[in-house]
């Protein structure tokens, strides 16, 4: 991760302090209506975003410090591929799996909708599988 082009960096502030864990607030900036990787990051949509990370055991943080996030490029895209891209495909094969068996539309947009929740449950079920996954690395 030492090219720059091939990381996603934010600067952010520290919130809250554990042994394990940091929140960090990072703000979207103007600067990243320009950035190359925007779609895969998400902060282009929102001004503000909370990240909770590992914590570092070899460094000090305290309270309202400003920091550096970078995250891989790669990690950033799985990122998008689980939040987005997954959960859009299966909403339209169980919405065109409906229709093609008959059913109004009303109905089959709502099981179309219904059918996200296993989904969204066993992602929040392997949470903290999918957190090892994810490295940030603060500066």
């Amino acid at each position: 991760m030492n090219n720059e082009k091939e990381t996603i960096s934010h600067e952010g502030v520290v919130t809250k302090i554990t042994d394990d864990e940091l929140e960090i607030k990072i703000l979207a900036q103007s600067a990243c209506a320009a950035c190359h990787a925007k779609s895969a990051c998400g902060m282009g949509e929102q001004a503000e975003k909370i990240l909770t990370v590992p914590r570092p055991k070899d460094r000090d943080f305290r309270l309202h410090q400003s920091v550096n996030v970078k995250m891989a490029v790669g990690q950033g895209n799985k990122a998008a591929v689980l939040a987005y891209l997954i959960p859009i495909v299966l909403l339209l094969a169980v919405l065109f799996a409906c229709l093609g068996l008959g059913m109004n539309e009303g109905l089959a947009a709502l099981i179309a909708i219904v059918a996200l929740i296993p989904y969204y449950i066993i992602l929040y079920l392997r949470r903290d599988k999918l957190k090892k996954k994810f490295l940030y690395i603060i500066e």
